[in-house]
């Protein structure tokens, strides 16, 4: 991966002084960047799918057939899919090899224990119970733990775990620092809990509050991590009040990343001890197999609460498949078994994140709106000061997820009020502070070269900003909403979509 080389001194020093804050491994990209040497990922390419490139024209008719939502296109239309990271990850040739041997026995498959023993020994918990991904184990926690009336607080929503959470009956309490709200805020660890508002809603809800809803790095607001030293005093109050923690695992080793990188003391630590630490912090955790652990599906409910852990057991076999398999085939649980230990190594983390900074530093480079600091798994434009002129009422993140995909090919995703959904009591919309969209980057699949395609295919849009209008929701599903509504342009839109214009984007010379 060659080092990005920024078009102007102002963006190059403030490119310099952000990276000379950071841990040893991005000071060494400094180091790279001074003397004119680039670095690669720890990996090389033995398998290859063929993508193609559709003209604007044949890229206007999709985003037209699939409501403007990039969810409904058809992946054979899409030229970079950066969609999302969940299940779309390039597996290694253990993980394949792996598949080979795997037991597809209905009861007891020797791939579950092999499954059982990584997940135990990498994030130490007691009980592991199988799903076929993170929804499933949000499902069954969710009736395990949650009785109508229950508060859920949390480090800010995330769409699947809190429609289980409203399913069961509960509410969620946003607690997350107020420094997460904000794009443009540098915070290190925007994933923190506000101690002061998790106190403040355990105690005027006595009672009510069975465990918090802790996020490793969340989503919603751009990828953002939590430090140790805010999870060890959560976990403080916590124990004071009776209150468990549940962790979201889905990306807690790109938490623990950012933990080794920008909190003190952490540095020389690798990231595998940090997971640990993170993990023993916590009452149990919910985890989609098809993020951190680099495998196309599968997921798992852990805990140490024996009692719980039985009901879980009882659930799965209802709602999932046997407690041996949950869901999942004996080659997924394999490949999810060596992807866990894959996740936690030091130079794929690098690599990974690594990826992602390339593709954020370039855009502030270009003066494009992102959420700062650039997150783990994305880089999230920020759509409100992209499109200031149009209103959220009108979905913004919507209308420049299709304008991105219109002139280049590029799936992203919206992340903004469509996917904020509707407040289940009033039936209003919600209108979330943070209106994103997100460019999601598998592992292992891209090279830089597509992150060029990328960056200045969003450049280019940027640049013709000023045309763009907002879309209207002509049919809108019931629950979870953003995977299946449809939009239409506004007046005057669909016009503007057909015209052209490209702008060079600054020289790299």
């Amino acid at each position: 991966m060659v080092i990005p080389v920024l078009p102007s001194l102002a963006s190059w020093n403030s490119f310099r002084t952000r990276l000379s804050k950071s841990g040893p491994i991005l000071k060494g990209v400094l180091n790279t960047m001074l003397t004119r040497r680039s670095w690669a990922e720890p990996w090389k390419i033995k398998v290859v799918e063929p993508v193609r490139m559709t003209t604007r024209e044949y890229r206007l008719r999709a985003i037209r057939e699939a409501g403007y939502n990039t969810f409904l296109l058809r992946s054979e239309d899409v030229y970079i899919d950066l969609l999302t990271d969940s299940g779309t990850n390039a597996m290694s040739d253990r993980q394949w090899a792996g598949m080979m041997i795997g037991d597809e026995a209905y009861a007891g498959s020797r791939s579950f224990y092999r499954f059982e023993e990584a997940v135990q020994r990498v994030y130490g918990y007691r009980h592991v119970i199988p799903t076929h991904q993170g929804r499933g184990a949000e499902h069954i926690l969710s009736r395990i733990l949650i009785r109508p009336g229950d508060v859920i607080p949390g480090n800010m929503y995330f769409t699947t775990t809190r429609f289980h959470q409203e399913l069961a009956g509960g509410r969620f309490v946003d607690v997350v620092v107020p420094e997460a709200h904000d794009p443009a805020d540098e915070h290190p660890f925007k994933g923190n809990v506000d101690l002061d508002k998790l106190e403040s809603v355990v105690k005027s809800n006595s009672g009510k509050v069975r465990y918090v809803s802790l996020a490793g790095t969340v989503n919603m607001a751009g990828g953002q991590p939590f430090s140790l030293e805010n999870l060890r005093a959560v976990r403080l109050l916590t124990e004071r009040y009776g209150v468990k923690i549940i962790l979201d695992a889905t990306r807690v080793a790109e938490n623990a990343y950012f933990i080794q990188q920008r909190q003190p003391g952490q540095l020389s630590r690798p990231i595998a001890q940090i997971v640990k630490d993170v993990c023993a912090l916590t009452d149990g955790c919910t985890m989609s197999a098809k993020k951190d652990p680099i495998a196309n599906i599968g997921g798992f409910l852990a805990l140490n609460d024996e009692a719980i852990a039985e009901e879980a057991r009882n659930l799965v076999v209802v709602y999932e498949g046997l407690h041996t398999y949950g869901g999942m085939a004996g080659r997924d649980m394999e490949a999810v078994a060596i992807g866990i230990d894959e996740s936690v190594d030091d130079q794929h983390m690098h690599a990974r994140i690594g990826q992602v900074s390339y593709l954020g530093e370039k855009l502030i480079g270009w003066g494009v709106p992102v959420v700062r600091p650039i997150g783990g798994h994305g880089v999230f434009l920020d759509a409100r000061a992209f499109l200031p002129h149009v209103p959220q009422e009108q979905y913004p993140a919507q209308c420049l997820t299709a304008e991105i995909y219109v002139d280049s090919g590029v799936r992203s995703m919206e992340r903004g009020g469509v996917s904020a959904g509707r407040d289940p009591e009033t039936g209003e919309e919600r209108r979330p502070s943070l209106e994103l969209v997100r460019l999601t980057l598998p592992r292992r699949v891209y090279t830089q070269a597509h992150m060029d395609v990328t960056a200045e295919s969003v450049l280019s849009v940027y640049e013709q900003r000023q045309h763009i209008s907002g879309l209207k929701m002509v049919f809108e599903p019931r629950y979870l909403r953003f995977f299946q509504a449809r939009f239409e342009p506004l007046p005057g839109a669909e016009e503007r979509l057909h015209v052209q214009v490209r702008t060079p984007p600054p020289s790299s010379g």
